[in-house]
């Protein structure tokens, strides 16, 4: 899990552009997840440029994009998974 939340959080150095299977994959989910997928994509993108414009090295960019990006994943499963 965590080599793929690295893997993924490497793509966040590149303009946020929507993909081929995005949009189809974001018309399944409900407006709220929506709302947190597009604040992630913008925050996180711009965080990225943020840091390695101070001068942080890129790997370590990564690991911070990597836990922000689970905390809008953990957010995620707060929202849509049912109470206990």
């Amino acid at each position: 899990m965590r080599h793929k939340l690295i893997e993924g959080a490497w793509t966040y150095r590149l303009q946020a552009r929507p993909g081929e299977r995005k949009p189809y994959i974001l018309r399944e989910q409900s407006p709220e997840v929506q709302g947190i997928a597009r604040k992630a994509q913008s925050r996180l993108t711009a965080r990225y440029r943020k840091l390695i414009q101070r001068g942080k090295k890129p790997t370590v960019v990564t690991v911070a994009i990597t836990l922000e990006m689970a905390a809008f994943m953990w957010g995620i499963a707060r929202r849509t998974m049912p109470a206990r």
